[in-house]
């Protein structure tokens, strides 16, 4: 592996994956959008919230079916291949967005979309972690979370500039939202066609039929790994995606202040990635990866009792900054601690196993911030500040587990 020698935090990566990271930016951008339109403007539209669950729930139930075969495929044969098609197929996903609002077809991108995040999520960092070793794999890993973090941030917050455009043009919403899907839905053809260029040539090694590769063996320590991180996935679906919902029953906040300041949020979160290789090469990976953790459930413990709605929003944005600088190490340790050709099933099997339990509990969450009022007035808690106890309390049950069956696995490679 040839690696750069420039100085600087990212200087250790290699040109090639640099270039693969910025790639993802359009598609990224694509996304950011894609979520705000379907969760905020869908509804504003006539349809219900409902509906929208259940599109949201077909990808995901498409992306559990095909992701681990998609995974096998990827230990098996190779993963340039699955990250180019899943990224090419993203680009048609946005552009039914962009052409119908017909429900049926809708939910016919909706699957094409979980077809390709499952094609994704069975690759990318396995790619990743397959062209890095141990002296950049954590600046590759951030890097990638702030390029595909700012891309997302920058557009969920495009619908800010939607009304002053309906207005100079004299076009309705509908006409404004779908040209910005149809723009960004050409963009998205950028992205796999940078990879095909990119990973031309590129040499895979798969394993030999005598290795087993199509077998589940050799996961048990990578799969302890993502069931005891289930329980932070358990805890972060209570609250976190109904961060929105909270700001209004709480705060009485609405979504015209709520969506910019979450968008805000996304950009300035997804730049605190820039400080996990630092953390890791002061604390050591894994002391890293439980310190930023760990310092996070403080603040979101902390949400708990604030009763001042710029208080909380300047705590949320601490607790998801540490959060999500831990993310990219939780990233690179696994894939650290995981054979080479088994990462593909390791990267797929731990976002698996992440989001059930994350999508179940975000239900709990929205019925516990529905309930009339209750909780212990004695301390200040009510059914609004539930949810971040319990999401507390989760986090830190996680990270104990972590804590006391990893504190001595040293990443290999």
């Amino acid at each position: 592996m040839t690696q750069e020698t420039k100085k600087g935090m990212w200087g250790p990566v290699p040109l090639r994956v640099k270039l693969l990271v910025l790639a993802q930016f359009p598609n990224s951008l694509a996304f950011g959008y894609l979520v705000i339109y379907l969760t905020a403007y869908f509804p504003e539209t006539g349809i219900g919230s409902d509906v929208v669950g259940l599109i949201i729930g077909a990808e995901g139930l498409v992306l559990v079916l095909s992701g681990i075969p998609f995974a096998l495929l990827s230990d098996r044969k190779g993963r340039k291949w699955l990250v180019i098609a899943g990224n090419a197929i993203f680009a048609p996903t946005i552009l039914i967005f962009a052409l119908t609002r017909n429900i049926e077809l809708v939910f016919v991108a909706a699957m094409l979309g979980g077809l390709g995040e499952a094609m994704g999520l069975s690759s990318w960092n396995a790619l990743l972690a397959d062209q890095t070793d141990l002296t950049n794999r954590d600046s590759t890993f951030s890097l990638s979370f702030i390029v595909g973090g700012a891309g997302f941030g920058l557009g969920s917050a495009l619908p800010l500039a939607f009304p002053p455009l309906e207005s100079a043009l004299n076009a309705s919403a509908m006409a404004v939202h779908s040209s910005a899907f149809l723009f960004l839905g050409v963009g998205s053809f950028v992205t796999p066609a940078l990879y095909l260029f990119l990973l031309r040539g590129y040499k895979e090694r798969t394993p030999e039929k005598k290795e087993g590769g199509m077998k589940l063996g050799g996961l048990g320590q990578t799969l302890k790994f993502s069931v005891f991180n289930s329980f932070i996935g358990l805890g972060a679906g209570l609250i976190i995606p109904l961060m929105a919902t909270w700001l209004l029953y709480k705060f009485a906040v609405r979504d015209t202040y709520s969506g910019p300041y979450l968008a805000l949020a996304g950009l300035t979160i997804a730049f605190s990635a820039i400080a996990s290789p630092w953390v890791s090469k002061k604390l050591g990976l894994f002391r890293a990866v439980i310190t930023t953790a760990g310092s996070s459930t403080l603040f979101m413990l902390a949400l708990a009792f604030v009763t001042n709605v710029y208080v909380a929003a300047g705590v949320y944005l601490v607790r998801a900054g540490l959060m999500n600088m831990n993310a990219p190490l939780m990233d690179s340790f696994l894939m650290g601690i995981t054979e080479p050709k088994r990462r593909g099933l390791a990267s797929t099997l731990n976002a698996i196993i992440w989001r059930l339990p994350n999508n179940v509990s975000t239900v709990l969450g929205g019925v516990i911030l529905a309930s009339p009022a209750y909780g212990v007035p004695s301390i200040g808690l009510t059914n609004l500040d539930v949810p971040w106890v319990l999401a507390a309390a989760l986090y830190v049950l996680g990270l104990g587990l972590l804590y006391a069956n990893f504190r001595n696995v040293k990443p290999t490679g």
